[in-house]
């Protein structure tokens, strides 16, 4: 398992995408898996800037871990925000207009219709959001 901690700040996606590239690099990873994990990896990171510290700063942990039975990454995401099971999220309405849509949502949705796996847990004041992309 190989670890990143970094600024939870936009500037850090670019890094933490990277680092989990380097992964997917190693595995050789096919590209169209690539591209609906770094859409992963993206929503939820940005998510960490956005809403978990407010107008705080922190950090952010991130994790990734590649087993070979089934060939997977398992990404794991960890910051001391603000408590926030991003699952509980409603499923948007995608058979509205996007106008007619309410903000947010989408990329949780995303997650859970590219990933196989999701779970989060808030254990000793660490939201803990983990991912798992089998191959």
């Amino acid at each position: 398992m190989k670890e990143i901690t970094v600024p939870a700040a936009p500037d850090s996606v670019e890094t933490v995408t990277a680092f989990v590239n380097e992964q997917l690099d190693a595995i050789r990873c096919p590209l169209p898996v690539r591209t609906q994990v770094d859409i992963a990896v993206d929503e939820v990171f940005s998510n960490i800037v956005r809403y978990a510290y407010g107008p705080e700063k922190g950090t952010a942990t991130v994790r990734a871990d590649v087993t070979d039975e089934p060939l997977s990454m398992t990404i794991t995401f960890i910051d001391r925000g603000k408590p926030y099971n991003p699952l509980t999220t409603a499923a948007p309405d995608t058979t509205l207009p996007a106008r007619q849509r309410r903000i947010g949502g989408l990329g949780v949705f995303i997650l859970k219709n590219t990933m196989d796996d999701i779970a989060y847990e808030y254990r000793d004041g660490m939201n803990i959001l983990t991912i798992r992309k089998m191959f």
